[in-house]
């Protein structure tokens, strides 16, 4: 902001002198040459008027026209003067014809469309018979930029936004001091990494360093009409020509044909230019130095909470480290969870667990479907094996953060540290609950994904569909669960056409991004016999779940129901001769607790015969005697 009294002043004082010359060409013209020369001649430099003809270039007719316009709306004498020359006291506005007529200097390819007045919308012309005729009006924020007034042009509201520099986090320091550098060379800027708060933040920064004040440009917010975005493009360009500001695009996920206009429009923008590309290169041919945006190392988080929880940080030191080295929060997550946690005063133990684990939930609550975690250890029944596996992947989860970090993995190792698990076996054999115990056992969160969603028949987008939902989950390290694998893999076969290419692409990319992942990503899926060879080779876990035997669906009716259900006389060695797995024992217990409640009663073996004989006629499945057994 520009201290009044002093700038403001002398450049007011400057724009009055400036004025005068064409009040007297005005009067000359109107045939009062005494008054003319009766105009006091002190000179006075008006700034804003010397920035405004160098930065487009004006000649001193096309400065001298914009002037006669400035003096419309700041001096009634000129609107008089204007009607008196015009011999109509309704033509109280400048126009070429006049202006052409009245003031020194005059050419003819100053109403041309491509000059300064007219391409950089310094004037408006107004609806007229004729060109030279038509009303001219100088451009508001033109004349506001004369007079020392600071503003905004309101046709760029909506489609650009003004930022604030907020404090720098001191892990981006850097990163915005090369921001500075790259821009005062100047070249534009390609900004990666896979914080967007982040990049943001240190664009930002970087432009003020720079003393470049920032603008947002969402790219959704590009008009798809060609005129329409040639007008915005002139209209911010005069804008970096008048205040200096630079601007910060935010690309986004768009189409094809959105990002193809959004291309055109930014290769002629003027001025420092600042492209968010995240990890991709979408417009990689606007050129520019790429600056990699680097997220917070797990000292840096925990720096950043004791910074931000003040003394309360005393009493959490372990709870600190877990959080800092779990959760890859950035600095607005930090602070969100840290203000939380200072309302609720500590809000007592595993608190700082928890605000990490409500913030990180934020990138994925559109993304995929949170599965609060119930089932625990003592309810899943599977053959030691796969018991023995499924405690390893929480082994590994546990020790991921002094593995990979401080014993330095992650250091040496760019790929193959993720934890990959593929959970194999018939529906109801207890892959989900499987996957639920790990999240509760290590209290994570639990998101499943239906990989026959997300896989899209169009070229490209089920990578950008995985893209989101992996970025996302990377600030929680939650477990990731996708469901039917069997949609995106299978056995590769001899590539025919581009389709089978690029589904060996999309199943590439989906294992590169799992191994690469910092938490546990679980495949699930009813044919194993169907993944290629090539492709298990890169999943660390293979948990096989089988059908359970008479005596594992024994102890899972003993287990299946809650300690506050009313059993009475319940055979569960009967019970365990259904030939059903886990997931079908579940569903008959809870429709016989359902018709039990409805009578009264307690959950007996007649409601579990009612609810089995509904149940397989769902699944289409015959009843044997065996499984009867004299059940009747």
């Amino acid at each position: 902001m520009r201290a009044p009294g002093t700038w403001q002043e002398a450049n007011q004082t400057g724009l009055v002198a400036a004025l005068r010359p064409v009040h007297a060409a005005l009067l000359r013209y109107a045939g009062r040459e005494e008054d003319a020369a009766a105009l006091p001649e002190e000179r006075a430099e008006c700034a804003a008027l010397g920035a405004l003809c160098e930065r487009f270039e004006l000649s001193g007719f096309e400065c001298a026209t914009l002037l006669l316009c400035a003096g419309v709306e700041l001096d009634g004498r000129f609107a008089q003067l204007c009607a008196a020359a015009q011999g109509d006291p309704k033509r109280g506005y400048a126009t070429f014809a006049l202006a052409l007529a009245a003031l020194p200097d005059a050419h003819w390819s100053a109403l041309s469309r491509q000059q300064p007045l007219r391409y950089w919308r310094l004037l408006d012309v107004g609806p007229g018979d004729t060109l030279a005729m038509s009303p001219l009006r100088i451009d508001e924020r033109i004349l506001h930029f004369l007079t020392g007034v600071e503003c905004t042009d309101e046709r760029l509201d909506g489609i650009v936004h003004w930022l604030q520099p907020s404090d720098t986090p001191f892990y981006l320091a850097q990163t915005a001091a090369r921001i500075a550098r790259v821009i005062a060379r100047p070249h534009r800027v390609r900004l990666a990494g896979r914080g967007a708060a982040d990049r943001r933040i240190a664009a930002v920064a970087g432009l003020a360093e720079a003393g470049v004040a920032a603008c947002l440009l969402s790219a959704g917010a590009v008009p798809a009409n060609a005129a329409d975005r040639e007008i915005v493009l002139r209209l911010w360009n005069r804008e970096t020509r008048l205040s200096g500001a630079g601007l910060y695009v935010e690309l986004g996920d768009l189409p094809a044909e959105q990002l193809r206009q959004t291309g055109s429009l930014l290769e002629r923008v003027e001025g420092p230019l600042i492209v968010d590309v995240a990890d991709s290169e979408p417009l990689s041919g606007l050129g520019g130095v790429r600056v990699d945006v680097p997220r917070p190392s797990a000292d840096d988080r925990r720096a950043m909470w004791q910074a931000h929880l003040g003394p309360l940080a005393a009493g959490l030191g372990g709870e600190i480290d877990a959080a800092a080295e779990q959760f890859e929060l950035d600095a607005s997550g930090i602070e969100v969870a840290s203000a939380v946690l200072r309302s609720a005063d500590g809000g007592g133990p595993g608190s700082l667990w928890q605000a990490c684990r409500d913030q990180a939930r934020v990138s994925m609550t559109e993304l995929a479907q949170r599965v609060e975690p119930k089932a625990d250890w003592d309810g899943l029944i599977l053959p030691e094996a796969e018991l023995e596996i499924l405690r390893q992947i929480a082994a590994h989860l546990r020790g991921r953060a002094v593995v990979r970090g401080r014993w330095g993995f992650e250091k040496k190792y760019s790929r193959g540290l993720g934890i990959t698990a593929l959970f194999a076996g018939a529906s109801g054999t207890g892959k989900t609950m499987s996957a639920e115990v790990l999240a509760k056992s290590l209290d994570l969160d639990l998101y499943q994904i239906d990989l026959a969603s997300t896989v899209s028949k169009f070229i490209g987008e089920t990578e950008k569909n995985l893209k989101r939902i992996f970025d996302a989950a990377d600030d929680s390290g939650a477990i990731l669960l996708f469901d039917e694998a069997d949609a995106l893999f299978g056995k590769r076969t001899e590539v025919k056409d581009s389709h089978d290419r690029y589904a060996n692409l999309e199943v590439s990319y989906l294992l590169q991004r799992m191994e690469a992942y910092r938490g546990l990503a679980i495949l699930t899926t009813n044919m194993k016999q169907a993944i290629d060879q090539a492709f298990m080779r890169r999943i660390r876990f293979i948990v096989t779940f089988p059908f359970p035997d008479a005596a594992q669906r024994t102890r899972i009716w003993r287990s299946v129901f809650p300690a506050a259900a009313p059993l009475e006389g319940l055979d569960f060695d009967r019970l365990g001769r259904l030939n059903i797995p886990g997931g079908i024992i579940r569903n008959i217990a809870t429709h016989a607790a359902f018709l039990a409640a409805g009578t009264g009663e307690p959950i007996r073996m007649t409601h579990l015969l009612r609810a089995t004989r509904a149940e397989y006629s769902k699944l289409e499945k015959p009843l044997t005697a065996a499984e009867l057994g004299g059940w009747t």
